[in-house]
């Protein structure tokens, strides 16, 4: 008797100090014709992103069993949504995807990949992806569209601490309104903000005001904006390539490679003593002004660029000589 009650007892303690482990699993399913009530597992999924996030252990990851509209969702830790073949809708007003660890015991440890995702703006929207606090964010194989009220970006990417942004053949289309807002806004925040992003593969097209805005407004960190982009096309803003450096903000360095920048009033503006952008083997066509360069911004050419068919052209800085 004495042992079956020890045993009895040594059981009733493992389920108790087990129960909170299996309420979250590593990979856990979204259906469009899911319940939120259900756990999340493939014979029963959630409905929603946000269901399904609560029962997703960290480092974990969402995955869409069929097509559906699962929603906005704000993540605080390590996962992955990732929806590539299947429609992984994120229909949303106000902010479609938040990442924001900043209330948690490890603040800018988060690293959230997001890929094969359609995250859709409805009124009133914000933005489409939102990023506050975390290490990296990692967008790839998706589109973010229509987030279109005043002040809204595809992608509004401004860490508190140093983090990174990958951005992977995606497109970002029909954001900001007016003269606000646009397709990428990178600007770190306060004494210890700073970005480390690479755009690759990716499609800025059709949005309002500001395609790629890089803007060191109010962030003294000596961490700086370091940006790449890479095999990628800009169209159809007010302004394609925005770099502003202001007095007693970071400095910034751009590199566009291999890159398409046409059909915007300002093809690409370098706006600040510390403002660096470098560009090679990439065409600026087709813009009412194709190079624009404000309070001793630079704008430096590797000497294999085509600057053409623009109203005015503009003028590279200076060229950066080969130093073999």
């Amino acid at each position: 008797m004495l042992r079956l009650g020890l045993a009895t007892a040594a059981a009733t303690t493992a389920f108790v100090f087990a129960s909170p482990a299996a309420a979250q699993a590593t990979r856990t399913w979204v259906s469009g014709v899911g319940d939120d009530v259900n756990p999340c597992s493939r014979t029963a999924p959630c409905k929603t992103f946000a269901g399904a996030i609560s029962k997703t252990a960290a480092g974990g990851e969402i995955n869409c069993l069929d097509p559906g509209g699962f929603g906005a969702v704000t993540i605080t830790k390590s996962m992955t949504i990732s929806c590539p073949y299947t429609e992984g809708g994120a229909l949303a007003g106000g902010n479609g995807i938040v990442v924001n660890d900043s209330a948690t015991a490890t603040p800018g440890t988060a690293v959230v990949v997001l890929r094969g995702l359609d995250i859709f703006g409805v009124n009133p929207p914000s933005n489409g992806v939102r990023f506050i606090s975390g290490a990296a964010l990692h967008i790839e194989d998706s589109a973010i569209r229509r987030f279109n009220a005043a002040n809204s970006f595809g992608v509004s990417f401004q860490p508190s601490g140093l983090a990174r942004l990958f951005i992977t053949n995606t497109t970002i289309t029909q954001n900001g309104n007016g003269a606000t807002g646009g397709g990428i806004l990178i600007q770190p925040t306060g004494a210890a903000g700073g970005a480390r992003v690479r755009l690759s593969h990716v499609r800025l097209q059709g949005n309002a005001n500001i395609a790629l805005r890089i803007d060191t407004t109010s962030n003294p960190s000596t961490a700086g904006v370091f940006v790449t982009v890479e095999d990628s096309q800009i169209a159809q803003s007010t302004t394609g390539i925005s770099m502003l450096t202001p007095v007693g903000g970071a400095a910034a360095r751009l590199m566009v490679d291999r890159s398409l920048i046409t059909d915007h009033a300002t093809g690409v503006l370098s706006n600040g003593n510390f403002a660096r952008i470098f560009m090679s083997d990439s065409t600026i066509f087709k813009n009412t002004t194709g190079l624009s360069i404000l309070g001793g911004g630079q704008i430096n050419s590797f000497g294999n660029n085509r600057l053409i068919e623009n109203d005015t052209n503009g003028a590279f800085t200076l060229p950066i000589l080969d130093p073999s």
